[in-house]
């Protein structure tokens, strides 16, 4: 049985072992591994030129939120001609980008979730994809707010199945409700309730520092309490959802306690450039390979 609660559900983080900063040849504290969003940048060109870019920025990782307007041959093609991998993908998500209210959460739309699923699972197969991420959805003006929580831990549950079985982690993510209105998952509680209701081992937080700070969320302290928990790191400036340093929040210390929380995984610069993509990656300078 799945329990739902409204309290507050601290995660301890007792006897978790931090890994120490490393440190390059020079000294100098080398920060989290970097993946470039070709869904947001880049997109002066198509997509399956944007791979290049990245490359040309000094990335090694790329992700993108849909890459199935691309098939899987075209791809590889580019990852390997770049020398990249491919960290991320989601779930497709039906008609969430279009204004509708997706699917992950949606009651009665179980089957088509699960054919979503099985085209990522492809996607991530054939492409050496780690992380795959579910996007919830909106929760529907006809439908109960705990059928909709029941609905989406059971499609998280099988989508963990399912990406267990080609070594894959499952992420899910709060989005913020200024963007997203009426996002079922729209916080850091949502994220640790539902973590706890599924209770898999592969299914982890997928943490946006964006949508969090937009919600008024404390973003280091956040990281701090729930590091074993999270599988993926995105990150954009407030408000305007921008590169670092365009806005409010303070990217030398978030990426400091990334690092020093020994998180091996990767954080993906997932905003909107002000101005032209390439002349976005100020922020990028201290970190490329």
């Amino acid at each position: 049985m799945l329990f739902f609660t409204q309290r507050n559900k601290a995660i301890t983080l007792l006897g978790f072992d931090f890994a120490q900063p490393s440190l390059s040849k020079m000294s100098i504290v080398f920060m989290p591994q970097f993946a470039a969003n070709l869904s947001l940048l880049f997109t002066e060109y198509p997509l399956i030129e944007r791979f290049a870019y990245a490359k040309q920025m000094g990335f090694d990782a790329v992700e993108i939120q849909f890459p199935y307007e691309l098939n899987i041959e075209q791809i590889k093609q580019q990852l390997d001609e770049h020398d990249l991998d491919l960290v991320l993908i989601n779930v497709p998500a039906g008609d969430l980008m279009q204004g509708g209210d997706g699917l992950a959460c949606v009651p009665h739309q179980e089957q088509a979730f699960r054919m979503a699923v099985m085209q990522a699972l492809n996607y991530a197969h054939d492409l050496g994809v780690g992380r795959v991420n579910v996007l919830a959805g909106r929760q529907p003006v006809e439908c109960e707010l705990l059928d909709c929580l029941k609905t989406l831990a059971a499609n998280l549950r099988y989508a963990a199945e399912a990406f267990q079985s080609i070594g894959v982690i499952t992420t899910f993510e709060a989005i913020n409700t200024f963007d997203m209105p009426r996002f079922l998952i729209k916080s850091v509680v949502d994220m640790q309730e539902m973590l706890e209701a599924v209770d898999h081992p592969t299914l982890k937080m997928q943490f946006d520092c964006y949508h969090m700070a937009r919600m008024g969320e404390e973003i280091v302290s956040s990281l701090q309490e729930n590091i074993r928990h999270i599988g993926h790191i995105q990150f954009a400036d407030v408000p305007q959802r921008h590169q670092p340093f365009t806005g409010t929040l303070d990217f030398n210390h978030i990426f400091n306690t990334i690092d020093k929380l020994g998180y091996q995984g990767y954080c993906g610069a997932e905003y909107r450039p002000l101005g032209h993509s390439v002349d976005s990656f100020d922020w990028f300078k201290p970190y490329r390979s």
